[in-house]
């Protein structure tokens, strides 16, 4: 969700079938870790098994073959923000306050909204007209098929009276409303590139938007430093979003996306970018984390909550923009159960605030 004043970002797709040499998963190479972090190895032993199947069409997210690209998809390298494990990480000194100021009785909630589409890498690359953050933006064209979709489709359409009959292409064309944030996410699995866009709406000329984001899967490489994305914080959408086919396995490796009501004007490693005007340090920062409490027991939730849950203990969540307080985006697939009763029992106040270790280094 963007003020009118703050500048914004986008990302792009991927497809599928069998496999070759150059089927089998693109891994970022084996180096030691940046100072004060830990790697997942079991995630690694994953990735170096899987294979990707050979893509040969755009395909969208809520299908098998897309669940069985993004089990073979490395998505940014293992000691990346988004993939490293902070259970051990030391609690921010305003931990309390900040919780306070952002509310510790409002529930966890979730938003089934970060949709996208997986391309081949021989997607025809096509001009995308920007319009109010082009300078912010990376240069196109980008590989963005007509089957492209927009925040929110299906399930949160399907699952309302008033929209339930839209079609993919009157969505696209900007119904129900052209003021929402409209994500558009495009991944290219094979060249392992993502393309985000903001307020993204198909034309009888073609495509515009009112921003575009480029980021390299295989690279820790951030926006430039004050520069926007699809999201206020900088930071991309994609390694975010809580999948269906994380669920079905029961383990999300990554950290989660998180939105604020408030937020302060200041940003954080990995964020370049905010969002507000307020300077009160009891509110949190852009790319701020939050992590639930070790001690939170999560053994009476549903599989799919658990999952998530236990996801937020180790990885946590990082603010990415402004919006609902306490939520986290998971992707509309209308094959996800509806988690809204289970995890409102979550509280803001079972979270916490975490910094990084002093010893701690960016990775390059």
């Amino acid at each position: 969700m963007r003020l009118s004043f703050i500048r914004l970002v986008l990302l792009a797709g991927v497809a599928v079938n069998i496999a070759s040499p150059r089927d089998v998963m693109a891994q970022s190479p084996e180096k030691p870790a940046s100072p004060g972090v830990t790697i997942n190895q079991d995630r690694l032993a994953r990735l170096k098994a899987a294979k990707m199947p050979k893509l040969d069409r755009a395909i969208p997210f809520d299908t098998p073959e897309a669940d069985a690209i993004l089990a073979a998809l490395e998505v940014f390298p293992p000691d990346n923000p988004w993939n490293i494990p902070v259970d051990d990480w030391p609690l921010h000194p305003n931990s309390k306050g900040m919780i306070a100021a952002i509310g510790g009785n409002k529930p966890l909630r979730y938003n089934p909204d970060m949709s996208f589409v997986l391309v081949p890498p021989d997607q025809k690359m096509v001009d995308v007209k920007l319009a109010a953050y082009a300078e912010e933006s990376d240069k196109g064209p980008y590989p963005v098929p007509d089957n492209a979709v927009i925040e929110g489709w299906p399930a949160i359409f399907k699952r309302d009276l008033a929209t339930k009959n839209l079609t993919l292409n009157d969505v696209q064309r900007g119904k129900p409303s052209l003021d929402a944030d409209r994500h558009g996410i495009v991944v290219d699995p094979v060249n392992r590139k993502l393309y985000e866009f903001y307020r993204l709406t198909k034309t009888d000329s073609g495509w515009k938007a009112e921003q575009a984001s480029i980021f390299d899967l295989a690279s820790n490489r951030s926006r430039p430093d004050g520069w926007t994305s699809s999201d206020a914080a900088g930071l991309p959408i994609f390694p975010s979003i809580v999948r269906y086919d994380e669920l079905k396995r029961g383990k999300i490796e990554h950290a989660l996306r998180a939105t604020f009501v408030k937020t302060r004007r200041a940003y954080v490693y990995p964020a370049t970018h905010f969002a507000s005007r307020s300077n009160d340090e009891t509110l949190p920062r852009m790319g701020e984390r939050f992590r639930l409490r070790k001690d939170f027991d999560t053994s009476k939730f549903s599989p799919e909550v658990q999952t998530i849950l236990e996801a937020l203990k180790r990885y946590g969540m990082l603010n990415a923009d402004n919006g609902i307080d306490w939520a986290v985006s998971v992707a509309p697939d209308e094959r996800i159960p509806v988690l809204h009763d289970e995890l409102r029992k979550v509280k803001g106040s079972d979270f916490e605030v975490v910094t990084p270790p002093k010893v701690y280094a960016p990775p390059k």
